[in-house]
């Protein structure tokens, strides 16, 4: 079964479209190894340079925010939804 996330269309490019993926991590950090395994590049759309995710990703987890989680380190498990959400700015 695993873990199902949606990308954003950020990531669609390195993904050949798809805009759902399963992936077998057990944390976050392990979810986004997983990604960039599969899909290069996916690391540095999300993380910075130090490895952190960027402030503009939000990650969700059956609709909790894991910054109010445990961050990367953040537990799933099968049948968990994440969804990478980046933030929306501007306006006039």
């Amino acid at each position: 079964m695993g873990v199902e996330v949606r990308l954003p269309a950020l990531l669609r490019s390195l993904t050949q479209g798809a805009s759902t993926v399963n992936v077998s991590a057990q944390t976050i950090a392990q979810l986004i190894d997983e990604l960039e395994q599969r899909y290069p590049g996916v690391r540095e759309k999300l993380c910075d340079e130090n490895g952190n995710l960027r402030r503009y990703i939000n990650v969700y987890v059956n609709s909790e925010d894991i910054r109010d989680l445990g961050g990367p380190d953040t537990p799933l498990k099968d049948g968990d939804e994440v969804a990478i959400v980046p933030a929306i700015a501007g306006g006039a």
